[in-house]
């Protein structure tokens, strides 16, 4: 490739807050801005970049957070010429962006939208793409920062990143960075996603590498590190003293649809567990860091995880489905094996519970309980810390015949909040026990609106703040940990069936119930 008519490029940071030196640094309710940079994705027709990465930069971008010479490349096998690339961004973000429509910020945002059409073994079609990077540098001061998103298949990777190293567009000189963000899965199983870390740091050093899991960007699942350490309240009964044990669930109430030929050979520990569900445990069970730096955080969830550990035995103490037909609310809802794209001899489960134990003297004797699904009763993903029962109750039985546990749930979606579980006295004359619950929710507490979760986490990767991002060493644990089950499910043939509706497979309430404990109903 020549860049002969590319005038040179002299690599510039900027300070986060570049857009505005009269900012007010007490001012705490500013945020932290974008310096000069482009962000390039990979898979631009695909669902994701179309219903929430194009959208989000919109977002951003109408925030003030972006600078105003962003660039956005669409790098992808289509015939399309720049106005082309623009007119499917204007569309996502017409009708996905969270932020009202301002034409004046999209024909900001549109001045750096650019295409480069080519498949990911065409060498010529990356040495376009260099030649398209150095072009936005010295026209639009975009500083020789550039963000690579992989919102490709997990195949594809290799490709890719063999393309980013041998086009030069992996390295940068000093003053100037180069990232790249990789979409789960993070691997099949422990090997592969050893595999796939080596191969993405023969490329890009781990300071330049951030996996995105979109759970971590959300803001209730934040909001853990602010209830457990700005409040002095919970942290004297955050521990096996007092908890009894612990249900983090994610729910869904919809079905695969058109995901069948992703998902197949995935199933549901793969696809939320390992990631999503693990990621939330290590957040509820850590110690509290030093600070909240990137290399603080991280360190403390690395403990969590490497002191986790299945409890066996792994067919008691684990469970998995495959939802049939049924009904959804007040529809009639197909079974799997009749979703296009699976096979009726598929044992991919599309329900996963699985028991675990933090060897911890925080948590020791405390089981964690995780659950996933689809087609199940509601929509929900929370997390239930569930307390221990008085030692003493000065009641006759009668009076507390309708009190159960004390319970601290967090809400992650939807109607993101906290409850709080506990017993109060029925008025009347009588002494009646019962559980009441009280409320915080986000949507009546505060004006503001959360951003969405990609729209952090793109920020953080524009701005180089990894904190909310795994590292090479938490998703190896993850798969560690849930390795065991996948291998036991393996041997087992076939998931067991559960009606569509329902919460799941009778597998997972036994699971519970010899230990004289019950799921949740949310």
């Amino acid at each position: 490739m020549s860049d002969a008519a590319t005038p040179a490029v002299t690599c510039a940071g900027a300070p986060a807050d570049w857009q505005n030196p009269l900012r007010d640094k007490r001012d705490k309710r500013m945020p932290r801005i974008a310096g000069p940079c482009g962000v390039v994705i990979f898979g631009v027709t695909g669902d994701l970049a179309t219903k929430k990465l194009m959208p989000a930069i919109y977002d951003l971008a109408n925030r003030g957070l972006l600078p105003p010479t962003f660039a956005l490349i669409g790098f992808a096998r289509r015939d399309w010429k720049d106005q082309d690339f623009g007119d499917i961004v204007l569309t996502a973000v017409k009708a996905h962006a969270r932020t009202p429509f301002r034409q004046e910020v999209w024909d900001r945002l549109a001045e750096g939208i650019r295409f480069v059409e080519g498949a990911f073994d065409d060498d010529a079609a990356f040495g376009r793409l260099a030649d398209t990077l150095k072009k936005l540098d010295a026209e639009r001061g975009t500083g020789g920062n550039h963000a690579f998103y992989l919102s490709i298949p997990p195949k594809a990777f290799p490709q890719v990143l063999e393309q980013l190293s041998t086009s030069g567009l992996a390295t940068k000189p000093d003053g100037c960075w180069s990232r790249v963000v990789i979409e789960k899965p993070f691997g099949h199983n422990l090997k592969s996603a050893e595999e796939l870390n080596t191969l993405v740091n023969s490329v890009f050093p781990e300071s330049s590498v951030f996996r995105i899991d979109h759970y971590l960007g959300k803001e209730t699942v934040q909001n853990i590190l602010a209830l457990r350490f700005a409040n002095q309240l919970f942290d004297p009964i955050w521990n096996a003293h007092y908890v009894d044990h612990v249900q983090i669930t994610m729910a869904e109430d919809i079905g695969l649809g058109g995901r069948g030929g992703y998902y197949d050979g995935v199933g549901a520990a793969r696809d939320v567990i390992q990631n999503h569900l693990l990621q939330l445990l290590a957040l509820t069970a850590m110690e509290e860091p030093v600070n909240f730096s990137p290399d603080e955080l991280q360190a403390e969830k690395i403990k969590v995880l490497s002191a986790t550990r299945l409890v066996a035995p792994l067919d008691d103490n684990t469970s998995r489905g495959q939802y049939t037909a049924g009904w959804q609310g007040n529809e009639q809802a197909v079974g799997l094996l009749e979703e296009e794209g699976f096979s009726q001899t598929s044992t991919t489960e599309t329900y996963a519970a699985i028991t675990l134990d933090v060897d911890t003297r925080r948590w020791a004797g405390v089981p964690f309980y995780l659950r996933t699904g689809k087609r199940l009763g509601r929509r929900v993903t929370e997390i239930a810390l569930v307390f221990k029962r008085a030692p003493h109750l000065p009641f006759d039985d009668t009076m507390t015949d309708e009190l159960g546990k004390n319970a601290l749930v967090i809400r992650v979606q939807p109607d993101e909040g906290i409850t709080l579980r506990f017993g109060s006295k029925v008025p009347g004359h009588a002494m009646e026990v019962r559980d009441v619950n009280m409320d915080f929710s986000y949507g009546s507490a505060f004006a503001e609106d959360s951003p969405e979760a990609y729209e952090r986490l793109i920020l953080d990767v524009l701005l180089g703040e990894p904190s909310l991002f795994p590292v090479n060493q938490e998703v190896e644990l993850a798969w560690k940990i849930l390795d065991p089950a996948l291998e036991n499910w393996a041997s087992h043939g076939k998931p067991e069936p559960y009606e569509s509706g329902g919460w799941g497979p009778e597998s997972a309430f036994e699971m519970l119930r010899r230990s004289g404990r019950e799921w949740r109903r949310p």
